[in-house]
């Protein structure tokens, strides 16, 4: 089944695209939005995160971009893009998220070094989880938003000393 099959198959459309990119390209944009810099927020009610909103890639939201047109069937612009890393003892709640009334799609670009166990993006329905994006350095998650989807980025272990996950986060609107 291709990646528009699942996602015009699914009562709320959302995918994974593996491997969308390699791990020497994700290391590269790491580097670029690393040397950009992150702002550290700490809302012990919301999230525990570093989130970077200078994201100066625009060859490559301009391929994400028509990746998502191509499985939405949609067509699709650039809103907005921004970078979350994660660390051991960080996480993103949902009451962080905000509402979409227009159906946007969202794109979860997976940058990280290696895999963190359980570092997972859920998408929830009316507070139930939907869709589990697993750790998965690579992968694009392409996600329909709309008033009844949020979204939280899961606890990352303590355990995991020196984990670091770093998601591109891209939300596109019809055009």
């Amino acid at each position: 089944m291709t990646a528009r099959d699942a996602w015009s198959a699914a009562p709320l459309p959302a995918v994974v695209v593996p491997e969308a990119v390699s791990a020497a390209f994700a290391a590269r944009v790491r580097a670029r939005v690393e040397q950009a810099g992150y702002t550290r927020h700490a809302l012990v009610d919301r999230g525990s995160y570093e989130r970077s909103s200078s994201v100066d890639e625009p060859e490559l939201l301009d391929v994400l971009t028509g990746v998502a047109a191509e499985v939405t069937g949609r067509s699709l612009a650039l809103a907005e893009a921004h970078a979350l890393r994660l660390q051991a003892g960080d996480y993103l709640l949902v009451r962080h998220d905000r509402v979409h009334d227009d159906r946007p799609v969202q794109l979860v670009l997976d940058l990280s070094p290696a895999v963190v166990p359980g570092a997972e993006v859920h998408y929830r329905h009316r507070g139930q989880v939907f869709f589990a994006v697993p750790s998965a350095p690579g992968s694009l998650a392409v996600v329909e938003r709309g008033p009844t989807v949020m979204c939280n980025h899961t606890y990352v272990s303590k355990r995991h000393v020196g984990a670091s996950v770093v998601r591109l986060i891209v939300l596109l609107r019809s055009t």
